[in-house]
């Protein structure tokens, strides 16, 4: 069955969903929604997520929403093709889920700000706070701190294999790297920036960045 995906592709939600469907083979289709037009809001999709954001799933009669919680079920239902993400015992599991939550609740919030304001605030003549942002990136690069200091010691986030810790990192890591000024975040920490290559060289990650539209390509059309 074809797993229809509700969300703009430039979305760094919906390509963390795209990464997964990919690393997993799964058939999917995707429904773009036009945020301007604010899809998002009407009463159609307010159906599937009734707090109005991107993504959402429908998989038979399964609706799944929040991307971190898609990326966990689909990565369980095909564990037994594409990639394994999940780890394969108990600790590795753990060590995946606390790194899924150290990468939502640290590196996502300060991340998410820079993207934000450093991104789409000019593409729709938002103004952008100067001082937020300087703060923003302080506060990412003490966190990438704690990454550089994990990393030196495994390859991976959760070990020495690539993990949905470690794919959940590539949408926000993605702009931050090739969006902005502050790549340097990445770059000027040894180990970040080796993980970040591995990670981001991945096919499945290139096959998401090659569909339209790109960073480069965002328009915002109505």
């Amino acid at each position: 069955m074809v797993v229809k995906l509700y969300g703009p592709q430039f979305a760094s939600c919906t390509r963390r969903v795209l990464a997964c469907f990919l690393e997993k083979n799964t058939d999917f289709e995707i429904v773009l929604l036009d945020m301007l037009a604010r899809e998002h809001k009407k009463t159609e999709f307010l159906a599937l997520q009734p707090f109005g954001k991107v993504p959402a799933v429908q998989d038979g009669n399964l609706t799944l929403f929040e991307s971190r919680a898609i990326i966990r079920y689909y990565a369980e239902k095909y564990a037994e093709q594409g990639t394994c993400l999940l780890g394969k015992t108990l600790e590795e599991k753990a060590l995946i889920e606390q790194w899924l939550e150290v990468e939502g609740q640290n590196f996502c919030p300060h991340s998410y700000a820079l993207i934000n304001q450093l991104v789409f605030a000019p593409r729709v003549n938002a103004p952008q706070d100067k001082e937020f942002i300087e703060s923003s990136a302080q506060k990412l690069g003490e966190v990438l701190d704690v990454y550089e200091k994990r990393l030196s010691e495994s390859k991976y986030l959760a070990g020495d294999f690539y993990s949905l810790a470690d794919l959940s990192h590539l949408p926000h890591t993605e702009y931050i790297v090739n969006a902005t000024d502050k790549g340097y975040l990445i770059r000027n920490r040894e180990h970040v920036k080796a993980w970040w290559e591995d990670i981001s060289s991945r096919p499945a990650w290139k096959k998401v960045l090659a569909m339209k539209p790109t960073i480069e390509d965002l328009s915002f059309q109505n």
